[in-house]
């Protein structure tokens, strides 16, 4: 797939007020979006995630390395044409109306008239706002207000969105809508990039994430993958008894009972296949043999955590980085 967005070795370093002191809120992060992709960018608050929207958008520029959008650099203001954006904790002018604003939007994105009479009703109904199409926005609830960003940020049919918490205080009904939404724009050939907190949102939206500490990617890839615990799986059946569990452990399987199945370790497939030939043939049948995951929770926390006990054995032997400050 074509990469939409791109970035190769982009580092970052403030120097913090009234010091000396540098500060790296990136460190060499490499990223790739594709077309129609979602991708989730992950992290603790201070990993680095704003700073890389900044630089994606020209509001700051990398210290080293580079981003590009549609193969253009990202300090070239052509290179935006193209982007929808929605920041986090938005604001809109209290006095306006929905589709005032989405006017507004539309116009300073070079959206002609003709098309944003057709375009904003259709927003509007995509978004769930319809009804409150010619409502004031200092009117609207933050989910609400929330919605009518996200339509803002679609107004001029953009084939790179970069979201930061689409979905903060909408209700879960909105969020599955505003999935669904992206879905449907990842289909048509837009990329996005999403960055939130709510980890289970990314978790069902994202085909790909990074996780990003203190300004470094520990870890990317397709979330089945980050979150697969190796070749372990919940397994069920008739006639699984203690003579059979044992036979699995003499050829170097794990086999645990747990809340009444069987949690299965294997060293590849083919040792797993050969454990579920061994229990057929002792005239077992087999019920379930689900892959055993980790939530994309559980994997972040692992990660952070991690990066911290490393960090502190490193400066308990001296060798240890420096504390940095906040890089965003």
């Amino acid at each position: 797939m074509t990469a939409i967005l791109s970035a190769e070795g982009l580092s970052k370093t403030f120097r913090t007020p009234f010091s000396r002191r540098e500060v790296r809120a990136l460190d060499g992060l490499d990223l790739q979006v594709a077309a129609g992709e979602v991708f989730g960018l992950l992290g603790p608050n201070g990993a680095g995630k704003t700073t890389t929207v900044k630089i994606l958008l020209g509001l700051t520029l990398p210290t080293s390395g580079r981003a590009e959008l549609f193969g253009l650099s990202a300090s070239d203001p052509e290179s935006r044409r193209r982007v929808g954006y929605l920041p986090e904790g938005h604001r809109f002018p209290g006095y306006l109306s929905a589709r005032q604003t989405l006017s507004i939007f539309g116009r300073m994105s070079g959206v002609s008239g003709p098309d944003l009479k057709s375009r904003i009703p259709e927003l509007l109904a995509r978004v769930r706002l319809s009804d409150w199409a010619d409502v004031k926005v200092k009117r609207f609830s933050k989910g609400m207000t929330q919605r009518l960003g996200l339509a803002t940020a679609l107004v001029h049919r953009p084939d790179l969105l970069l979201l930061d918490e689409p979905t903060d205080g909408v209700d879960p009904l909105g969020r599955r809508e505003i999935r669904d939404l992206l879905r449907e724009e990842a289909s048509r050939g837009a990329a996005i990039l999403l960055n939130s907190h709510l980890l289970s949102e990314i978790e069902m939206t994202c085909d790909r994430v990074a996780v990003l500490r203190k300004g470094k990617s520990v870890a990317t890839g397709r979330i089945a993958d980050l979150t697969a615990q190796g070749f372990s799986y919940r397994f069920a059946g008739t006639g699984i008894d203690e003579a059979l569990l044992g036979l699995f452990r003499e050829t170097g399987a794990g086999a645990e009972r747990v809340n009444g199945h069987v949690k299965l370790t294997a060293r590849d497939a083919g040792h797993l296949n050969a454990l579920v030939d061994t229990a057929r043939s002792r005239g077992v049948l087999v019920t379930e043999l689900t892959p055993v995951r980790s939530t994309l929770e559980d994997v972040f926390v692992d990660l952070v955590k991690a990066g911290d006990a490393t960090e502190e054995q490193g400066a308990a032997a001296g060798t240890g980085p420096e504390p940095e400050g906040r890089p965003q």
